[in-house]
């Protein structure tokens, strides 16, 4: 018998294979980094066809690393960056342009086109989401009408759309030779094209945005096998999870009931509320998204608020200024100042996500005087990821009704003991680091288990989630207040910038 599941974590930067036991520990992993291409202000673009290679180098070294067989694994999830869209010829498997990062704001003018006709909210009440550049819908209309006979291709029938989920399982399944074209109600949720209610493409939305449903993958649920793999080191294993990694991490946390939230710390921020069966609309900036959805279950919906760069400001500093030599040196510099001198950073390098979805945002580092160090910047880069979640949080209680006791993270910065401390302190309320803090790929292989009978209720999963540390809060409320106020003002200094 099998003894373990496997996931495939597809992200911004990376791509990582992870295999764990029934409950719930990492047995093995391998991780490798992907390019990042900037071509113009606001563009961020991956190639697809590395990404497809680097998952088939992490599955072949990951399962030598563990020295696992493929036939100890029962099943593989797939969780990925959202949003992030790829168009490639159903003929030849190979993309017609490389995959446009949910990060790029070159979709803004045609955002801006939409909106004259019933403004930002203008679907909103079908999909959940305001007219914004971080969505595929916009993406895709972008590439068919750019790239030279996309258009023609894409009516003839010959093109296909997916998020990076959709690429990996159509190329794992075959390709060209049979692959399964398909996405989650997850994923799905994260085009703007997918109505909430359906839980299928809605037709009015594909007319306004050009995009033919011929295109578009199948929607199904985030825990079903979808098929086997074809070929390489996992060939005849069964696919069987797929999620956009912010509700992996929901469903790694064990964030089964209403009320439950979750905060992921990665290139950026995002944190989920479980709201139940029924979608919650939002009156604070919020996305009304899928959680997740187990077999022919009812679905399971969330209120999200997206950050768009926390992890990416380290990564800013480390690479385009030089400040630090590795990501966790931040930590260290931000540690030989004892506050951040008055300096506030507001990171709006692609405009500001929730709760203000303002695409003519851009950065700011406000407060500088002549005392400030590049300690008080590592700082202020730090907190910037801390206010930017307390804003969140505070949109999500308006929204929801629900007081948070207590948040659980989780994510690369959540080893950050300066950082934990003062969202903790920020917050007002606890913050709480689960044992396995990669709760993006446990969700998927969750999913994935579930599927086949490796675990058999997500109760089985709640039993596996297990605290590793605790930050509770120690700030006075009255300088909490004051830092945050100063907070506010330094992001209202980032509006209006681009023209």
């Amino acid at each position: 018998m099998a003894n373990y599941a496997a996931a495939i974590d597809q992200g911004t930067t990376s791509t990582r294979f992870m295999i764990f036991d029934h409950s719930g520990k990492v047995i093995g992993l391998d991780q490798k980094e992907h390019e990042q291409i900037y071509p113009k202000p606001g563009w961020v673009e991956h190639d697809a066809m590395e990404i497809l290679a680097r998952t088939n180098d992490v599955i072949r070294d990951g399962l030598a690393r563990a020295n696992v067989a493929a036939r100890d694994i029962v099943a593989v999830g797939v969780t990925n960056q959202r949003e992030t869209t790829v168009v490639w010829e159903k003929s030849t498997g190979k993309p017609i342009f490389n995959a446009i990062v949910w990060q790029d704001t070159r979709t803004d003018t045609l955002v801006n086109k939409m909106a004259k006709d019933g403004g930002q909210d203008r679907f909103r009440a079908q999909v959940g989401l305001p007219l914004a550049t971080y969505f595929s819908g916009p993406k895709i209309s972008w590439i068919l009408d750019n790239v030279s006979g996309a258009r023609q291709k894409a009516d003839r029938g010959e093109l296909l759309f997916g998020n990076i989920d959709t690429w990996l399982i159509w190329n794992l399944t075959g390709g060209t030779n049979g692959g399964v074209h398909v996405t989650d109600v997850t994923n799905a949720s994260r085009t703007m094209l997918m109505n909430l209610k359906t839980l299928d493409w809605d037709t009015e939305i594909l007319k306004v945005m050009g995009v033919p449903r011929s295109m578009l993958p199948a929607v199904r649920a985030s825990s079903e096998v979808y098929g086997k793999i074809s070929s390489g080191a996992l060939e005849g294993i069964p696919l069987a999870g797929d999620l956009g990694d912010q509700q992996a991490a929901l469903f790694g946390q064990a964030c089964y009931s209403p009320g439950e939230a979750k905060n992921t710390y990665g290139t950026g921020n995002f944190m989920l509320l479980n709201t139940g069966n029924e979608p919650v609309p939002s009156k604070s900036g919020l996305l009304t998204t899928l959680g997740y959805k187990i077999g022919d279950r009812p679905a399971v919906y969330a209120l999200e608020g997206s950050i768009a760069i926390t992890g990416a400001l380290v990564q800013w500093l480390r690479d385009n200024l030089n400040f630090i030599e590795k990501s966790a040196d931040i930590e260290t510099l931000a540690k030989t100042v004892d506050d951040n001198g008055g300096v506030y950073f507001v990171p709006a390098f692609s405009g500001l996500f929730a709760p203000y979805w303002k695409n003519d945002a851009r950065g700011v580092i406000a407060g500088l005087t002549r005392y400030v160090n590049k300690g008080h910047i590592a700082r202020a880069a730090l907190e910037a990821t801390a206010y930017q979640t307390r804003e969140v949080l505070d949109a999500m209680e308006k929204d929801s009704g629900v007081k948070l006791k207590a948040l659980k993270v989780d994510g690369g910065m959540v080893f950050n003991e300066l950082l934990m401390q003062f969202q903790a302190d920020i917050l007002g309320v606890p913050v709480t680091r689960p044992k396995v803090a990669e709760t993006t790929s446990l969700g998927a292989a969750y999913a994935a288990g579930l599927a086949t009978g490796f675990w058999k209720e997500v109760e089985d999963l709640r039993a596996n989630w297990g605290k590793d540390k605790e930050w509770d809060p120690k700030m006075k409320a009255e300088d909490r207040n004051r830092l945050f106020t100063q907070w506010k003002k330094a992001v209202t200094r980032s509006f209006d910038w681009v023209e």
